[in-house]
């Protein structure tokens, strides 16, 4: 066996020793929240249920109100998407329209990425208080309906598209409107699929702007529902890793079905 070929094998077996230590907390996670509470205490400790049950999951949605946790966070999810639409606007009236103060407009765009979501927080809980939107769902979706960094992908994918496309739509009588959602949405699809998972994600472990908005239980995403089991079921460890497996496993697919379009939403923002 050659050295180059035992260098290969050697760091397979690495890597995949590393990706099953890493993967055994989850893999307990989710054997864990099939668990009655008696196994929990059992010695030696196990991994897979020794007598499943859906009891966990029962309670987390009839007794803990996950459910309205997940409408909430599905609402966020929603208006996160219809917000991804006006990133894509913005960026491509940043990409193929000329006006005043163009440059200077998305520089400052730019900038607002370089401040940390903690330094703003407090100036936009004050305007969003002023407007009477504090405890409202509004509230906690419309500070967060565009951001800069979906500006500025659409905007770098979208300066790839020719203007000649663009002025032949025009001549043959098409409208702006008409060329934005004929001819530039489906040009955009691959930074569209890449945006759209980001957003799911982002949106799906919304936690710290919800929990500072609402004051009502009715208003709490699965994040914050998940936060509160830590507190007043501290000792109930089924029905946090209940909780746990519910909110980590939509991710962990959507993952591993787009982490080619994930990468590539970091690479694409690149493209000239």
């Amino acid at each position: 066996m050659t050295a180059r070929r035992l260098e290969k094998v050697f760091m397979t077996t690495l890597l995949v020793a590393g990706g099953v230590i890493m993967m055994i907390p989850f893999i307990w996670m989710i054997g864990s929240s099939f668990k009655p509470a008696n196994e929990f205490t059992a010695i030696p400790p196990t991994i897979f249920p020794d007598q499943p049950t859906l009891d966990n999951y029962k309670r987390l949605f009839l007794e803990m109100d996950f459910l309205v946790y997940f409408q909430n966070t599905m609402t966020i999810v929603f208006w996160s998407f219809i917000g991804l639409l006006l990133n894509a606007m913005a960026g491509y009236a940043f990409a193929k329209f000329e006006f005043p103060g163009r440059n200077k407009m998305f520089y400052l765009v730019l900038a607002t990425m370089m401040i940390p979501g903690q330094v703003t927080m407090i100036p936009v809980y004050l305007i969003v208080n002023a407007m009477g939107l504090t405890n409202t769902m509004t509230g906690i979706v419309l500070p967060g309906l565009v951001g800069a960094f979906g500006i500025f992908l659409f905007r770098q994918f979208m300066t790839t598209i020719p203007m000649d496309l663009l002025e032949a739509a025009r001549l043959d009588g098409a409208g702006e409107i008409k060329i934005f959602f004929r001819l530039i949405l489906p040009i955009a699809k691959p930074v569209f699929a890449v945006q759209g998972i980001l957003t799911f994600i982002g949106a799906w472990n919304s936690f710290l702007w919800p929990l500072i908005m609402a004051n009502d239980d009715s208003l709490y995403t699965l994040s914050v529902g998940l936060s509160l089991l830590k507190g007043e079921h501290g000792t109930d460890f089924g029905l946090q890793m209940a909780g746990a497996a519910f909110m980590v496993v939509p991710i962990i697919i959507i993952f591993s079905f787009f982490q080619k379009h994930i990468i590539e939403g970091y690479t694409i923002s690149g493209m000239k």
